[in-house]
């Protein structure tokens, strides 16, 4: 098994489209721990952001700001979670297709 301190993303991830084209993608070999950090980070600012959103209704400045952090946030997350799942075998349908 991998040392979980030596986890680094895979660089594969887009985030935020411009014309149906990724605009910034998650920078390849970032410490998985540094990253999901990151990601905390940005979710932590993004809901202190979305708090004045709901109280400032002269502006989206607010919201618009905690669209682009949440929409980084996921990139980073769904980067480390395909690092955390590399390697299983993706022939085994999800649990709720096989119950069907």
């Amino acid at each position: 098994m991998t040392d979980p301190t030596e986890l680094k993303t895979i660089g594969l991830t887009p985030a935020i489209y411009c014309a149906d084209q990724p605009l910034f993608h998650v920078t390849r070999d970032v410490p998985l721990g540094d990253a999901l950090s990151m990601a905390s980070d940005f979710l932590r600012l993004a809901k202190s952001l979305t708090e004045e959103a709901a109280f400032d209704r002269d502006t989206d400045r607010h919201a618009w700001a905690a669209h682009y952090l949440t929409s980084m946030s996921k990139a980073l997350v769904d980067d480390a979670v395909k690092v955390l799942t590399r390697g299983r075998d993706s022939t085994v349908p999800p649990k709720r297709a096989a119950e069907k």
